[in-house]
């Protein structure tokens, strides 16, 4: 890869033990709390699996290409072109994770590159806020279906 490149990330702290967040990527019933609004199946290596984002009318297949059990995910997803997102999760005392996800790969002109990163890097930190709420104060905040109202034209 280019060092010079542009890719995604978004880090937060979730203060729940590393399992429970972990299994919050990996279990659609979950995720669809607080990402998309439904996937076809667990992440599993070798699995293609759709995640469907119901108030956008938009999906993206994701083809899963690596798991270690409470440490990383790696994906290879693709609404237009593919690009690779990877989760890394980090534990930090008995009942915190630290979570990275990256996303990379993206494609088009110098210009194109950068907008998608950036676009990515907010798009998975409000991913990031929304399991935050989630797993430590069990609250659905939207984040993801309020951040693009229908009807309103972007700013």
């Amino acid at each position: 890869m280019n060092h010079n490149t542009p890719v995604a990330k978004a880090e937060m702290l979730i203060r729940k033990p590393v399992a429970e967040v972990f299994e919050a990527f990996i279990n659609p019933d979950i995720t669809s709390k607080f990402w998309f609004t439904s996937g076809s199946g667990r992440l599993q290596v070798g699995k293609h699996v759709q995640w469907d984002w119901e108030m956008y009318d938009s999906s993206s297949q994701v083809t899963v290409k690596a798991i270690e059990q409470n440490k990383r995910i790696l994906v290879e997803w693709s609404a237009d072109a593919p690009t690779t997102m990877e989760w890394i999760f980090t534990p930090y005392g008995d009942d915190a994770t630290f979570v990275s996800i990256t996303n990379a790969g993206f494609h088009g002109d110098e210009q194109a590159v950068v907008q998608q990163a950036i676009g990515s890097t907010e798009g998975f930190t409000i991913v990031l806020a929304g399991l935050k709420a989630l797993l430590e104060h069990n609250i659905r905040l939207n984040l993801v279906g309020d951040r693009f109202p229908m009807g309103l034209t972007e700013h």
